[in-house]
């Protein structure tokens, strides 16, 4: 994958805030920026994928919701050993 430039306009405040957390952690300001937005984007698609699963493992409305086959609450009860 080849690399493109992004050019940014932002705050001296803010600037010096990024260097000091990129340097808290060895890193430029470029590579922090980047690791950033990075990790939001997997955090964002995670989120979305769980909520996906959610909706498709969901119970239609009016129908109780059956624990999976194999499960402890799935499993018909058991005599007790003697």
């Amino acid at each position: 994958m080849g690399s493109r430039v992004l050019s940014l306009r932002i705050d001296g405040d803010l600037l010096d805030r990024l260097h000091g957390h990129a340097a808290k952690r060895g890193m430029s300001v470029q590579d922090y920026v980047v690791r950033t937005l990075t990790r939001d984007d997997f955090d964002e698609r995670f989120r979305a994928a769980v909520e996906r699963a959610e909706r498709f493992h969901s119970t239609p409305p009016g129908r109780p919701r059956q624990p999976p086959a194999g499960t402890a609450a799935g499993d018909a009860p058991r005599a007790a050993a003697t």
